[in-house]
């Protein structure tokens, strides 16, 4: 990839510079009463948990949720100046929406909150997150090359990566969730027991759906078929964005595949920073299933 993007700081938080340029008019976005907004830091089940909405919402068919590229389906609110559908098309689209953002609580625009907008929000273990990531951001224009693999556990850590602190996304809806309509997912129990996950996602949207439905999307998300889904692989989305060309949008979508990148050493540095860092919380994580 020839030119590669640059960080800066928005707010406290380290954004590639293109989406810091139209910032205030992310920040100012006007949500609807019924909007329903999928947070999450990135590479923490984004698409997987867009899917399963799209399936919950359309009573698990099968063939609506192929109508279109699940960046079309559900817009990414911080790329809306960079590829379409863009905000007038956003602006446009009827209610009740879909939306996406990697956005940390304090971040997301305020009209969510003033119309009590739903939100689902899905958290993952921090060394998956941080080995997903560092591989993802060799393939995204607009970030920085992530390489080497030891600097980037330093970056990670301090939160020098797009969108910011991992700790303090996790930690800030965590301790938000209950002030806010939010519902808080762990990946880790979505691929446990994803039937259970998914029934949770279904109340929460307001969807009583039987057994069989709820087991068909189930099996309709399952990372194997998801990657040989065109509609929800990323397959389409902008090269310009996401270079695709050597390495696929979805990788492995693993529990646990941080043990092929730290070494012993990196391990103790960031499980030491890991334990500082997440000592004020309630919120726990498993790194296995």
């Amino acid at each position: 990839m020839a030119t590669r993007g640059k960080l800066t700081i928005v707010e406290g938080m380290a954004i590639s510079e293109v989406i810091a340029a139209n910032w205030d008019e992310i920040y100012n976005f006007q949500a609807r009463p019924g909007d329903v907004l999928i947070d999450t830091y990135p590479k923490s089940g984004t698409t997987w948990m867009q899917e399963i909405v799209d399936l919950v919402v359309h009573d698990g068919d099968e063939q609506i949720c192929r109508r279109a590229p699940i960046f079309e389906r559900m817009p990414f609110l911080e790329l809306s100046h960079l590829m379409k559908p863009g905000m007038e098309e956003i602006n446009a689209m009827p209610s009740p929406r879909i939306l996406k953002t990697h956005l940390p609580v304090q971040l997301v625009p305020a009209s969510f909150w003033r119309h009590k907008c739903k939100v689902i929000y899905v958290a993952r273990n921090a060394k998956d997150v941080l080995t997903s990531y560092f591989h993802f951001d060799t393939i995204v224009g607009i970030h920085p090359d992530p390489e080497p693999f030891e600097d980037y556990v330093l970056r990670f850590m301090k939160g020098d990566v797009a969108w910011g602190s991992w700790y303090d996304h996790v930690k800030g809806f965590w301790e938000e969730r209950n002030e806010h309509n939010v519902l808080y997912i762990l990946y880790e129990d979505l691929k446990k027991n994803p039937q259970q996950e998914i029934r949770k996602v279904a109340k929460f949207l307001g969807k009583e759906l039987p057994e069989d439905v709820l087991n068909k999307i189930a099996k309709l998300t399952v990372f194997e078929v998801m990657k040989t889904n065109p509609m929800a692989n990323f397959t389409g989305f902008p090269k310009e964005l996401v270079d695709q060309s050597d390495k696929c949008f979805m990788r492995k979508g693993k529990v646990g595949d941080w043990k092929t990148m730290f070494s012993a050493q990196q391990l103790e540095i960031f499980e030491a920073n890991y334990k500082q860092q997440m000592s004020n919380t309630t919120l726990t994580f498993s790194d296995k299933i």
